[in-house]
């Protein structure tokens, strides 16, 4: 499998795994014992990089709070060194009637509640990519990224990163330490942070991509929502019946594509980012192995600068629905 370098150093596969689905958002979570078999499993197949957070947690069926950081340390306890585990520490979440709200708390003293936190759930000694999981308003970036040098000086972390980053908090973090990576939502339906490309390229710092898919949606096996209760994507605009049709010629832009590949829709709405530029991983989310199998190969298709500029073009010119754009932030 080949490999990309987010910001100096931090080599991950082209593509990585977004475990937050097996404990939150998507229902009731998955049993421990199949939850931690296949992130084995992706790992098996050649995946490498995996992502996590303090704040993934969900109920099981037994009523007992499920946490995502432990079911991915047993996973990889005895491959630790062969892979790269991300996590993230910043914010609290409650579930809402309108969905999932979260409350940014990057305060020094929780930071490093979290870190101690995480590391003994991981059940690892240092965590390879660590992530402000969202802005605290309060807090200033140059707060948060002394406590980020602080943190690799001491060994217990590596690399960091931001998640939904500005260019503002970026650059003046980055001048206190070193940012790796910022970790923003991104997909053929929600391309607000190109505008941060230029800023990457000038600071070497590397684009991890969550919702590449756009929950799913993207997949095109969605010709209706039918989703359990607690599943967060009934609030998801891109999943009501209107944007269903209306998004029919964007699906069948991306069903055309991938019969010219021999794809899967998904499988182009991944590779198109990868292609576009050699920085960007996209971290899509599933607990289904087939899927999590299928999402690996699309770095494999290879694609032109001329042929993602005719996809970025069409893209342009196609009228889509608005698609969900981040848990509510309150302070």
């Amino acid at each position: 499998m080949q490999t990309r370098i987010l910001g100096n150093d931090l080599k991950v596969t082209p593509i990585g795994l977004g475990c937050m689905g097996f404990t939150l958002g998507y229902g009731k979570p998955t049993d421990e014992a199949t939850a931690v078999k296949t992130i084995r499993q992706a790992y098996d197949l050649g995946y490498r990089f995996f992502d996590t957070a303090e704040v993934y947690q969900g109920i099981n069926s037994n009523g007992d709070l499920t946490y995502n950081e432990t079911l991915v340390g047993k996973a990889l306890h005895d491959v630790r060194d062969q892979v790269v585990i991300a996590t993230k520490f910043g914010i609290t979440s409650s579930q809402s009637d309108n969905g999932i709200v979260a409350k940014p708390d990057s305060r020094p003293e929780v930071i490093r509640q979290s870190v101690e936190g995480s590391l003994k759930r991981l059940g690892v000694d240092h965590i390879d990519l660590y992530y402000q999981h969202r802005i605290d308003p309060d807090v200033a970036p140059e707060t948060v990224a002394r406590v980020m040098q602080e943190l690799i000086d001491e060994e217990k972390i590596t690399h960091w990163g931001i998640s939904e980053a500005n260019e503002d908090y970026l650059r003046r973090a980055n001048a206190v330490c070193k940012v790796t990576a910022v970790q923003n939502r991104y997909s053929m339906m929600y391309r607000d942070y190109e505008k941060l490309f230029p800023v990457l390229e000038e600071l070497n710092v590397g684009l991890v991509a969550f919702s590449p898919l756009a929950n799913g949606f993207l997949t095109g096996k969605f010709q209706q929502s039918n989703f359990a209760q607690s599943d967060t994507r009934n609030n998801m605009p891109q999943f009501t019946p209107e944007a269903l049709k209306k998004n029919q010629e964007l699906l069948t832009l991306l069903e055309t594509i991938a019969d010219r590949h021999n794809a899967t829709p998904a499988q182009i709405s991944l590779a198109w980012m990868i292609n576009k530029k050699p920085y960007i991983v996209p971290i899509p989310g599933s607990r289904h192995l087939n899927r999590i199998k299928d999402n690996l190969t699309a770095a494999k298709i290879e694609m032109t600068v001329s042929e993602v500029k005719q996809i970025d073009d069409a893209l342009n010119a196609i009228p889509m629905s608005g698609v969900f754009d981040g848990a509510k932030v309150v302070k």
